[in-house]
């Protein structure tokens, strides 16, 4: 069984615990969040700041998972950790479908009822959040997130870190550039170069 360590504390962490617990091959050993000053334990888990995760990084079946929503915060802790890259664990939640040909990387989690297609390529540390739709021959960059509902119709290309709103729809062989922001509800028909905002249907960039 593997045991687990959470890094964060808020909303998104609390989607993560749920399915560490349903799951009968991990174990949830620590929750980090710099909220806490020092460790305490609770219920057979321990909770302190984000720095303990390097004494608990010792333990060689301890893997970690970062619930932390932001996609710039998660990346900041990752490099702050330094740890190698396979003490990350990738979690898919029980009720996703993930295609055999598709490629997860490290440290992303995969929401419920979510589908991600064939020979899509999902990165690191990116989350799929509830219900969203990955269709074949996409390619989704490390610390992206795609909110709930979103639906990245084929051969779409998202960059690092960008946020895509719930409830979006992205048309076949479009590209969304790094760090960018999309609103909930938009339509992109047409590129997004990198670090733009952009939303509504279609999706126009904004300042």
């Amino acid at each position: 069984m593997k045991k687990i360590v959470i890094i964060g504390h808020g909303g998104h962490s609390k989607v993560i615990q749920d399915i560490v617990l349903m799951s009968k091959e991990l174990k949830l050993v620590a929750i980090l969040d710099d909220r806490y000053e020092e460790v305490t334990i609770r219920n057979g888990v321990s909770y302190g700041p984000i720095r303990y995760g390097m004494e608990l990084s010792l333990e060689g079946d301890t893997f970690f998972i970062i619930g932390i929503g932001d996609n710039e915060s998660r990346k900041s802790v990752v490099h702050k950790l330094a740890l190698p890259k396979e003490r990350y664990i990738t979690l898919i939640h029980e009720s996703a479908i993930v295609s055999p040909k598709a490629s997860i990387g490290l440290g992303t989690v995969i929401m419920a009822r979510s589908v991600v297609q064939a020979d899509s390529t999902i990165g690191s540390h990116a989350i799929l959040n509830t219900g969203s739709i990955v269709e074949h021959d996409n390619v989704i960059g490390d610390y992206a997130h795609i909110s709930p509902g979103s639906t990245l119709t084929g051969n779409v290309t998202i960059g690092e870190g960008t946020h895509i709103g719930a409830g979006t729809v992205i048309v076949p062989s479009c590209t969304v550039g790094s760090w960018c922001i999309i609103g909930a509800g938009s339509t992109v028909t047409r590129e997004i170069l990198d670090g733009q905002k952009a939303y509504g249907t279609p999706a126009r960039v904004v300042t």
